[in-house]
This record gives C-alpha cells, sequence and structure tokens, in this order.
C-alpha cells in the first residue's frame, strides 16, 4: 500500500517588528467579574452594575469627582458643608425628608466627603430602588437651600471639627504635619476646613459650589445587589438621564508639590497625649489609569515593613524584640494626586526619642541592603489573593471598590486589573519601590508627645480596638462598607409592603426646626481618614481595609473589604491619624416631634 506524502507549505519567518511587538504588548485586561457590567449615559454619567442576588436587598452609591482638594484658597471645608446641605431638600422634598423616606423603608443612608470625591449612598429593599433613585436624581438637579437652614447646618459643621478634631491631639498635629507634607497642594488642607474658614462660608458659596460642580457628567452611580444590569439601566435613563450635563464641571488640575531638598522635622506635646509617637513620611506616586504597578509595588511594600506583628520587617525587628510597643507602615494609592508613604514607630515607655530613629533607621537599612524574604513575600501575595476572594462576599464592599477607583480616575478595567497586578509583584519591584521612598528622600519626620515629665503610658496591647494608622489607608479613610451600611439587611427588605414616598411622610409642624437627615449608618468618620496629608491623601472611613493594602483592617478609614493578611496588630489611639480621610456626615440633633 502506498502512502501519499502531504508536503508543508514552508513557515514564513516572524519578522523582528512583530517579534518586538508582541515583546512590548502589554499583559492582557483582566476579565469583568462575573455579575458586573458597566454602561454610560448620554449625559456623561458613568454607572457599574454589581449583581448580588444572594438577599432582597441593594445599595445604591453616587460619587462625585470632586471634594475638599478642588476648593479655592480661602473656602476649605465648602465640599463637606454642602454635602450637609444636599439634605435639606428640594422642590418637591421638604428638608430631612429623603432620609426620613429611606428609614420608613427600612433602609439608612448617609453620605461622606474626601479630598478628591464627594459620595451619597442608600441600603435599602431591592423594590425601593425607583424610590431612592428618584429622590437622589431630584437633588442632583434640583436641591433648595432655605434662608434658615445654611446657618443652622454650618453650625452642625463647625461642631463636628470641634469633636472630631479639636479635641484630639492626634487630630490636631495631623493637620499641621499635612500643611508641611503639602505646603503647595491641597491635600495639606483638612477635608474639614480650617476653623476660621469654616466660619465664614455662606449659603451663597454653597450653592455657587453646586451649580459649578453637581453634575451627571461628573458623577459615578453604582448599584449592587439584587438588581440586574438591564432594570439598573432602565431607572438610570428614567431619573438620571433627563439631567442635562454641565461643561467645566470636571475638576480642574491642581496645585503640585515642588521638588523637595530640605528634611522638615516637627515635634508637639500635649498633656492629653499618653505616649511618644515617631511617623517618618515621605510623597509618593498614587495609581494612574493603565499604570498601577509602581502603586502595586508600594502597597506590598508596605504591607512587607509593617502588616503584622509577628512576621513584618518591622514587627520583627522592632515589636519582637521589645524595643517597641508598635510598628507599621502605611501607602494607599487610591487618589488623583501623589500621596504619601509612611512609618509609625511608638517607641517602648523610656527608649529616648533619639534611639528610637536609630533603630528604625537600622531596621530599614538592613532590609534595603537584604532585600524582601522570598516565603514573606509569597505570604503577602497569598494573603492578597485571599483577601480578593472575602472581597466578594460584600455588595456594599465591592460598590466602593468600584465607586472609589472611578471616582479618583481610574476605568472599570483598572480596578479589575488590580489584583492581578498586585499578585505579579516581585522582590525586585519592591527593591525599587523602596528605593523611592526610603532612600534620601526629603520627608516630614514628626513626634508627637506627652508633656514634659508626664508619666508614659505603656502602649497599646496588640489586637487592641485602637485604630491602626498604619492599616488604615494613606490619604484618604474610606469608611467600610459595612460600616457605612450595616450588615444587617434592612428591614422589612423583600416583604410585599408598598414603598412609602415623600407624600406619605408628614411635614414637620410650622415654625419647628426641620429635622436632619437619618444617620442610622453609624458614627464612624467617613472614608478618607486615609488622605495625603501626613499620610496619604485619599481614602474610606478610618478603620476599613484597603483595597490598595494586604493589611486587614476594620472599616479602611473607612475602607471596604479587605481581610486579614495575618495577625494585625493595632496601632495605639493616640497615633497620629490620616489627615484628609473621606468625613461621614455627623446629623444634627433631631428635634421633638409634636404630637
Amino acid at each position: 500500500m502506498t502512502r501519499a506524502h502531504l508536503s508543508r507549505p514552508a513557515l514564513a519567518a516572524p519578522s523582528f517588528a512583530l517579534i518586538a511587538a508582541l515583546l512590548a504588548a502589554p499583559p492582557v485586561a483582566a476579565e469583568m467579574p462575573a455579575g458586573v457590567s458597566s454602561f454610560t449615559l448620554d449625559n456623561g454619567l458613568q454607572a457599574v452594575v454589581i449583581e448580588d442576588h444572594r438577599a432582597p436587598v441593594v445599595v445604591q452609591m453616587v460619587w462625585y469627582r470632586i471634594g475638599s482638594a478642588d476648593e479655592v484658597a480661602g473656602k476649605t471645608g465648602l465640599a463637606h458643608y454642602l454635602e450637609h446641605l444636599m439634605f435639606k431638600g428640594t422642590e418637591t422634598l421638604a428638608p430631612g425628608e429623603l432620609s426620613r423616606t429611606v428609614t420608613a423603608n427600612g433602609g439608612s443612608d448617609n453620605a461622606f466627603t474626601s479630598y478628591d470625591f464627594t459620595t451619597y449612598f442608600q441600603r435599602i429593599a431591592a423594590d425601593r430602588l425607583p424610590l431612592v433613585m428618584r429622590m437622589e436624581a431630584d437633588r442632583m438637579a434640583n436641591l433648595r437651600i432655605g434662608e434658615d437652614d445654611w446657618q443652622a447646618e454650618r453650625q452642625v459643621v463647625l461642631e463636628e471639627r470641634a469633636q472630631r478634631t479639636d479635641s484630639d491631639p492626634a487630630a490636631l498635629f495631623g493637620e499641621e504635619v499635612a500643611a508641611v507634607q503639602f505646603y503647595n497642594h491641597p491635600y495639606g488642607r483638612p477635608v474639614i476646613g480650617w476653623r476660621a474658614e469654616m466660619e465664614g462660608l455662606t449659603r451663597a458659596d454653597a450653592l455657587d459650589w453646586y451649580e459649578s460642580h453637581y453634575a451627571p457628567n461628573v458623577a459615578v452611580l453604582v448599584v449592587a445587589g439584587d438588581v440586574t444590569a438591564d432594570e439598573v439601566r432602565k431607572l438610570a435613563e428614567e431619573h438620571y438621564g433627563p439631567i442635562p450635563a454641565k461643561p467645566g464641571a470636571e475638576r480642574q488640575a491642581r496645585p503640585q508639590e515642588p521638588a523637595k531638598r530640605a528634611e522638615r522635622r516637627m515635634e508637639m506635646r500635649d498633656p492629653r497625649v499618653p505616649q511618644p509617637v515617631l511617623t517618618r513620611s515621605t510623597v509618593a506616586p498614587e495609581r494612574n489609569p493603565g499604570d498601577q504597578e509602581t502603586a502595586a509595588a508600594l502597597s506590598v511594600l508596605a504591607e512587607l515593613l509593617g502588616g503584622s506583628a509577628q512576621t513584618s520587617v518591622l514587627g520583627r525587628e522592632l515589636m519582637l524584640t521589645g524595643k517597641a510597643v508598635y510598628a507599621g507602615a502605611r501607602y494607599d494609592g487610591l487618589s488623583v494626586d501623589p500621596t504619601t508613604f509612611a512609618l509609625t514607630v511608638v517607641p517602648a515607655p523610656g527608649v529616648p526619642q533619639d534611639e528610637a530613629e536609630r533603630m528604625l533607621d537600622d531596621a530599614i537599612a538592613k532590609f534595603l541592603r537584604d532585600g524582601p524574604d522570598e516565603a514573606a513575600l509569597e505570604r503577602v501575595r497569598t494573603g492578597l489573593r485571599a483577601a480578593r476572594i472575602y472581597e466578594q462576599d460584600s455588595a456594599h464592599g465591592r460598590a466602593y471598590d468600584y465607586g472609589q477607583g472611578l471616582a479618583v480616575g481610574l476605568s472599570v478595567e483598572d480596578v479589575n486589573d488590580w489584583p492581578d497586578i498586585l499578585a505579579r509583584v516581585t522582590a525586585e519591584d519592591v527593591m525599587a519601590a523602596a528605593a523611592l521612598v526610603l532612600e534620601g528622600r526629603p520627608g516630614v519626620t514628626s513626634w508627637l508627645l506627652p508633656a514634659e515629665g508626664a508619666t508614659v503610658a505603656q502602649g497599646a496591647p496588640v489586637g487592641s480596638a485602637a485604630a491602626d494608622p498604619a492599616a488604615t489607608p494613606a490619604g484618604r479613610g474610606m469608611a467600610d462598607p459595612a460600616d457605612l451600611s450595616g450588615d444587617t439587611p434592612a428591614a422589612n427588605a423583600g416583604e410585599p409592603a408598598a414603598p412609602v414616598g415623600p407624600a406619605d411622610i408628614p411635614a414637620p409642624d410650622a415654625g419647628a426646626a426641620a429635622p436632619v437627615p437619618d444617620a442610622s449608618t453609624g458614627d464612624t468618620p467617613a472614608p478618607g481618614t486615609s488622605a495625603p496629608g501626613t499620610f496619604a491623601p485619599g481614602t474610606p472611613p478610618p478603620g476599613t481595609p484597603s483595597p490598595d493594602t494586604p493589611t486587614p483592617e476594620t472599616p479602611a478609614p473607612p475602607d471596604p473589604v479587605a481581610h486579614p493578611v495575618a495577625d494585625p496588630v493595632a496601632a495605639p489611639a493616640d497615633a497620629v491619624p490620616p489627615v484628609g480621610a473621606p468625613v461621614e456626615r455627623q446629623p444634627s440633633p433631631q428635634p421633638e416631634q409634636q404630637p
């Protein structure tokens, strides 16, 4: 039997141009996660839908790409002030009626402001989404501020500053450190504002800010929960679609920091401070669209240096040896402009300041000489992968993840790619990042100290509930999605009861002060305590884990959903907090209702 031999066509040798193009091609973008979709309306409103059908609950978040860093000089606190006034009603809603309606339907709502964004959200039964979307769209276009409301609410934000900042030496010192860290960029100004400038804010200021910056073309709508993409798109087109875009509403370029040539040192004493706290911080690159590799390496570096009391570099060198009661590192790249990388040490009682700085210098010098331990690097990678898996368990957390990312200028693809970029960080990448922020770059060294002659406290125990400054995203703290909305489904969620609409809520008695929006979401600072300032700009209310950092958190400052990588350690409560963290709305006292 004769076999036919088929000749094979000769293969053309690949051209050098083709090989070069293939080698230069960027990594393939991560696929869109199951149940996540996005679209943009004709008026520029960008929307993300996250389907999660495990419970008949939905979260709606509207993120405006405008924050306190966009304020003009002399008007600090204006973005946060308007956030409060956004609850004062529209042509169809009485003051406080939006929040009372949400509460009457078994839901919760609130808002928070950071350097780079201002956010409003509701968590409610899924069949009430049309109701809350209608009201949210109404205040996007039709806000009304009464002559009596603006002065009363200004007093509320002043009292909020008195409670959260003026009465806390760490917060006061953090503001001053931020001002020195960023002496040209607006990240050096507090989100809540300087008191003297807050006292001068007017109704006209608030309305001008609203008319200039609140528009669909600078907003991001995120809906997560028991919904479908088609349902959300239909509702968004119905309620947000008719609102016209505003040319010029986008944030303008901000003044940037000049090159720093001199190291800066600061020291503050206060009798309320129980123990010395040393912080070293320097300006560092942020996450940028299509360019997140440096930020990923800095995130891994922060975790390697200070993510665990037992296994991190500073934990082993300073805490386990008894030289310090706390040591940590902080970085959060979720910001519009450069943020900060910071190291914090609380020396053991009796350790002099110069000795504490020498110990920190020695630990960092050893790391720069030896490089990262491969087992530790793999442990961080494993923690990051685990955090990504756990992250899928919270619809609110995922909504926060996409909302904040898009609010600071990233794309949906950038948010999707982030976990894979973190997983690809190598030892060489980490050392390049370390050289960037640890080798001779001028920064700020600050000491927050007890009063002269005061007895030094023994330090917060490992695992205490105190806020961990190193774990909070620098730049802006984000509130943990769970803290902002609560983990328990809204009351009556899924029940067939008819929605309670604004018309069904009795109006307050004439002459009585209108009740302010209900704050059933808790008193946690809004996401974003992680702020540029001392540490890094950006971030959820304090206590939320940051998506950028594998370190487990309780909230990130406010930050969403990052589960502990390994034995986290809490920093002393008096450690200097990140400045610029998102400030969550604190409602004014509710007036008694007349029978």
